[in-house]
Order: C-alpha cells, then structure tokens, then sequence
C-alpha cells in the first residue's frame, strides 16, 4: 500500500513516517508540505492513500487539496485526513467529506487506529474518530437553518470582496444591519470569518 503524507510540519511528518516505517504493508513513497506539492507527488508517485492535514499554512489549503486529488485522473488516491481536533470547525469536517475525503481522523489517536484507518481508506471504506463521527451525526440531526433571501444578497456581495461599507451602499441598508445579518450568515454556516463565509457558500453551492 502507497502512501503519501501531506503536512506543513516536517516534524509531523518525520514521525510519521516513522511510525509507519515498521508497519507491514504500508509504504511511505513521499511527503508534501503543501497542498500544490501533494499534487505534484501524486501524479509523479500515484499513491494508494494521501495521509492530508486540513491545515497548510499560506497557500492552497487540505480540502482544495482533497478536491483536486480524488478529482484527478485515475487512478485517483484516497484521501484520508488527519488533523487536530481543536483547530476544526464542524464546517471544515463538512468541507472535508464533501471535497471526496474518505476518512477523518485525529492525530490523537493510538497508532494502531491509524494504521486500520489507513487500510480502510485504501479499500474505499469511511474511517471517522468517534468524536468526529459525533459531531457529524449531530450536524445531521439539527441542520443549521437555510439562509433568507437578504442574507444570500450580502454573501454575493462578499464574494464580490466587498466590505461592509459597500455592502451597505450596493444593497440600500445601514452598515449595523450588514454586520447583523454577517453574524447570522457566520451561525447558519458555522463560520467565523468572511472567507470561510464564501468557501462554505461556494461549497455547498449557495453562490451563482
């Protein structure tokens, strides 16, 4: 089984391969430190399985990356995800699985949950940790509220680039109502930020 790391920390990725150095069927054929680059390895190297971590730093970020890997030209890897807990919203989780992820796991896990994990992406099976498997049975159970009309006029506009200010002028209403229907448009898609916003909006294809 191939195997291919992709994390921006080269001291993740030496354990990792260590770790995995002396598990039996596995071989790490290369390891990325970016996005673009796990791309560029895959096609040369045609992996059996991307070991991806959400967060790249600068650059094209893991569930682009995801996108793009399962998206390619066959035999196209599985990609399994691997990341921290803590630094996750439950959109990224969402973002994860519907960019083609097989699995999502946590870097927390015991090493030999890694290594079935592993083996499970490899022959197309879903491989979750449980508290991931939670957060997604909970999201499916209380579906966040589908966005008004008003609310998806001001996400085009910030598709757009554009900021509050001009929101306000394009649409004819306050700057205090933008910024109130912003910290709406940011609860129902279970963001933060404005570029989270729109990349959650474009996903799930709110956006034209």
């Amino acid at each position: 089984m191939r195997l291919l790391l992709c994390d921006d920390h080269a001291v993740v990725r030496a354990g990792l391969r260590a770790l995995l150095a002396s598990t039996e069927g596995i071989e790490v054929v290369g390891e990325a430190g970016s996005g673009e680059e796990a791309l560029a390895m895959a096609t040369r190297l045609r992996p059996d399985v991307v070991l991806m971590d959400l967060q790249l730093g600068e650059g094209m970020d893991g569930v682009t990356a995801t996108r793009r890997l399962v998206r390619g030209d066959p035999p196209a890897p599985r990609v399994l995800v691997l990341t921290m807990f803590d630094t996750d919203t439950d959109a990224d989780i969402t973002r994860a699985i519907e960019a083609g992820a097989t699995g999502y796991l946590l870097k927390a896990e015991r090493p030999e949950e890694l290594f079935a994990a592993i083996r499970n992406a490899a022959s197309g099976r879903t491989a979750l940790s449980a508290p991931v498997a939670d957060r997604v049975l909970a999201r499916m159970r209380s579906p966040r509220p589908g966005l008004s009309e008003r609310e998806r006029d001001i996400l085009r506009q910030l598709a757009r680039g554009l900021g509050n200010r001009e929101i306000a002028r394009a649409l004819f209403i306050s700057e205090a109502t933008v910024k109130t229907h912003l910290g709406r448009i940011y609860g129902k898609l279970g963001v933060e930020t404005r570029a989270g916003a729109v990349a959650v909006a474009t996903e799930r294809r709110l956006l034209p």
